[in-house]
């Protein structure tokens, strides 16, 4: 394992850009060293920086991902952060069923409005067939 990872590598290892990063440790989510005018991140930096990309991809605001990720380090620890993650994961699913069934809703709206606009069609058809004889 590596004992320091730079900016270049990080972003390459996990598709960002280096404002991106940049933007995490001005919010405080990792602290690089430096080498003069270098970044230089820890393991645990790097770490940080997958959970919070995970975290984000799941949904997550950058403020739950900070209160999941500083909880692991104090009281109650690993136990205290597994029982928040479960309890936000819980809630980011009710809410994406929520989403769901009112995207399904709106499918079947659309289908229902859909068919009465071909029926309609249908009958303009026939009525102009109907015109023209």
């Amino acid at each position: 394992m590596q004992r320091y990872y730079t900016i270049t590598q990080l972003t390459q290892e996990f598709d960002i850009t280096t404002r991106t990063l940049r933007f995490y440790e001005a919010q405080g989510l990792v602290t690089p060293s430096r080498r003069g005018r270098q970044r230089l991140y820890t393991p645990g930096d790097r770490t940080r920086i997958k959970l919070i990309l995970r975290g984000k991809r799941l949904g997550f605001s950058l403020s739950e991902i900070r209160e999941m990720i500083e909880m692991y380090g104090s009281a109650p620890g690993e136990a205290g952060q597994l029982r928040l993650l479960l309890g936000k994961i819980s809630a980011r699913r009710e809410e994406l069923l929520e989403k769901q069934r009112d995207i399904e809703l709106t499918l079947l709206e659309l289908d229902e409005v859909e068919n009465g606009a071909k029926a309609r069609m249908a009958q303009l058809g026939a009525d102009v067939a109907s015109e023209d004889a």
